[in-house]
């Protein structure tokens, strides 16, 4: 069989030559046959720095060279802009020889790029989700002309993608696009963290004939080193000016340090306040030291610039530098070699857990992971749910589920995404003007997510947009967009299918610092780009704040989050880890002594058999072990349907580990049976949900029939049948 290498383009021979390759990796010559000898999908799932981004376009690019296309050949879709930029930077290094332009497509770029590529669209093209949305609807006039021929789409982090309103778009606009430009073009999906491949093929190929080839590739085991360590966080440390000794700085901000002291390092947190907060106090121990300051912060509220200044300083290979970062950094984006990476509390999933490790060890070294868990520190009058340390178990459970099982969580698909579909008819119609709602239903129904909407619910749905006047009927019976719907759809913020927040700009000296989206008030004191602020002024109306620097400490929080969705499984290994006996190698001094306090706890209140507890007189807690949709079900069932029916008081919890439950008259084991009984009972998720409940949790869902946002609440957020199904294991 021919090498692979000998079909590739001669200026992609060349780089080759000049990068000083030997050969090509397993998965790039895999990808070489899959392209060059088939006319199918392919997916390249394979780890982090193993050339998947070549494997893809060599091939590809090949193709193109030898058979240009009339029209832009291959699009690119990253799901952010960092991505895009910096892939941009090596596909212009590999094609530098070749006739063959490569354009960046998003928010950053200029106008006067874009409109070069308007004129001549040709060679690669490099967009987010969003610009294509916005390329659909205000240029559906040149679509034929910019994709008629296009020969490729690749789609970046697939694993992004599925199962999120983002991915239902991207597959919305490649079909609108196929239909528009009468073309096909093949898709390459390119993931190093997929669990159930199948899953991944089945979304990739969704509305097109050729089926989809997952090269396997058999590599050498990586070689990967971990850790967890426990800290019960003293919370404010009083430090005399000058002191500079390590035992009068909080000992988690001091392991911090001393963990990326002397390294290039990559701090995950969970959210963008820890990542301020982690960075703020490295920021204050190296000064006291006398330590350069090496530190950034990496965020989707931080300004471009600095964002930039960030990756910047990340890449550099002869200076150190310490970055705090959240899902942003997550994704592919080459930072050359990392010392380390350390990862503030547990990720929310297997995946992001595998993302964040693969940045460290990406030129065949060992990927180095450090996790490091901080609880309040006791007082001693927590109540047994507080006194268990969740974060430090779900470490440990998300990293012995890859171990053992190399268990990933697979995609949740969406059976009712109105949103969406909101969203989506209101492109299709911005595009291609007014439509009778019958094309509107040729258009919009047969998109791929939309095939659980029957034709009921769309009438419902245009009947109700017409209604709020986002729909006008004309006197022909057509629909066009309403007065009301245009001011979002003409709003840039429309192409986004996400929720759009509410920021004010921080600016200090004239120059933007980033975001924040709980407002302060004046005199007030927050953390932004690592750095402790004090605003002088906030300007409601421009969404403004001016701020100088401040040396005190921080009086406000800048944002509000969450965890995300926490898979069954995770929780459930959680459990087993206090069940069994095994001090996990990688555990660190401070995380073997929590994790055997929190054994021996559950061995004393046996709340590993007996998952209901009374923790006070009138007061239980249930410990379900469950994920995060069973046990907003478990929740609603007794909020909605048992608390009148047995004189409950109150229901309150942190979701998925604990609920409290004040008795009022009901008796603890009157409680314990009706949950177990649960599976022999006829419920309905209606009865989860109150007759005057109208959940808006979407973007669009505010536009959307009252009857349909029920229906998809009922059927996307909730799950009887796996929450009976774990009952019936306790």
């Amino acid at each position: 069989m021919q090498d692979p290498y000998y079909r590739l383009a001669p200026f992609i021979q060349e780089y080759i030559y000049a990068q000083g390759w030997s050969s090509l990796r397993p998965i790039q010559a895999e990808a070489c046959r899959v392209l060059f000898d088939t006319d199918q999908h392919l997916l390249i799932a394979a780890g982090t720095a193993s050339g998947k981004t070549e494997a893809a376009f060599l091939p590809a690019l090949t193709l193109l060279h030898e058979n240009p296309s009339r029209s832009v050949g291959a699009i690119y879709i990253s799901p952010i802009k960092a991505l895009i930029n910096d892939q941009f930077d090596r596909l212009t290094d590999l094609l530098r020889f070749a006739d063959l332009p490569v354009w960046a497509w998003h928010g950053d770029v200029s106008q006067s790029r874009k409109k070069k590529l308007l004129a001549n669209p040709r060679g690669i093209l490099q967009i987010t989700p969003e610009s294509l949305e916005s390329l659909l609807i205000n240029k559906s006039s040149d679509i034929d002309r910019i994709f008629g021929d296009l020969r490729f789409v690749i789609i970046d982090e697939v694993h992004a993608f599925i199962g999120s309103d983002r991915g239902c778009q991207i597959l919305c606009q490649l079909s609108r696009l196929a239909k528009l430009t009468g073309n096909q073009p093949r898709r390459i999906g390119l993931s190093a963290t997929l669990g159930d491949y199948s899953l991944a093929e089945a979304w990739l190929r969704a509305d097109t004939s050729p089926s989809v080839t997952t090269p396997k590739i058999e590599g050498a085991a990586r070689k990967i080193q971990l850790s967890i360590e426990h800290f019960y966080d003293p919370g404010l440390v009083v430090r005399a000016k000058g002191d500079t000794r390590d035992r009068v700085f909080n000992p988690y901000h001091l392991y911090l340090f001393q963990q990326t002291e002397g390294r290039k390092s990559l701090i995950f947190a969970n959210g963008r306040t820890a990542t301020e907060e982690a960075i703020a106090a490295l920021r204050e121990i190296a000064q006291a030291k006398g330590a350069p300051d090496i530190y950034h912060v990496h965020h989707g509220s931080i300004s471009a610039a600095l964002r930039e200044t960030a990756e910047e300083a990340m890449r550099d290979g002869e200076k150190l530098a310490v970055t705090a970062a959240t899902v942003t950094f997550e994704m592919g984006i080459d930072l050359g070699h990392l010392d380390r990476v350390l990862q503030l509390e547990a990720p929310a999933s297997v995946a992001s857990f595998l993302q964040r490790l693969g940045r460290s060890g990406r030129r065949g070294d060992t990927a180095e992971m450090r996790f490091v868990c901080a609880e309040d520190k006791p007082t001693g009058e927590e109540i047994l749910p507080e006194q268990i340390p969740w974060q430090l178990l779900q470490a440990i459970a998300i990293i012995q589920l890859y171990i053992e099982e190399k268990w990933i969580e697979p995609a949740r698909e969406m059976q009712y995404p109105f949103s969406l579909l909101y969203h989506q008819t209101m492109s299709t119609l911005a595009a291609l003007g007014e439509l009778s709602p019958s094309a509107i239903a040729q258009n919009v129904l047969k998109l791929p997510p939309f095939q659980s909407v029957t034709q009921d619910d769309f009438r419902l749905f245009l009947r109700h947009l017409i209604d709020i006047d986002h729909l006008e009927q004309t006197p022909t019976g057509g629909l066009i967009i309403g007065i009301t719907a245009e001011k979002i759809i003409n709003n840039f913020k429309f192409y986004a299918i996400f929720p759009d927040t509410e920021e004010y700009l921080v600016k200090h000296d004239g120059k933007a610092v980033g975001s924040i989206i709980v407002p302060p008030l004046e005199g007030d004191r927050f953390s932004l780009a690592g750095k402790t602020w004090e605003v002088i002024e906030v300007n409601a109306k421009k969404k403004t704040i001016v701020v100088i620097p401040s040396t005190k400490s921080v009086t406000s929080s800048s944002w509000r989050g969450s965890m995300g969705e926490i898979h069954t499984r995770v929780l459930r290994r959680m459990r087993k880890v206090l069940q069994e006996s095994t001090m996990y190698p990688y555990l660190q001094p401070g995380a073997k002594r929590r994790l055997q306090e929190a054994r021996e706890l559950a061995q004393y209140k046996g709340f590993l058999h007996q998952p209901i507890q009374l923790i006070e007189e009138d007061v239980c807690c249930i410990l379900p072990w469950i994920g995060t949709i069973p046990f907003r079900t478990l929740e609603r069932f007794l909020r909605f349907y048992a608390k009148d029916a047995l004189g409950l008081k109150s229901i309150k919890g942190r979701s998925p580990y604990f609920l409290i439950v004040r008795l009022g008259k009901c008796k603890l084991e009157t409680l314990d049976h009706e949950i177990r009984s649960l599976a022999n009972r006829r419920l309905e998720a209606n009865m989860l949900l109150p007759d005057d409940e109208i959940p808006k949790l979407q973007k669009f869902d505010p536009y959307i029939p009252s009857e349909l946002l029920r229906k998809s609440f009922m059927s996307d957020y909730l799950d009887l049948g796996e929450l009976t199904t774990a009952i019936a294991k306790w």
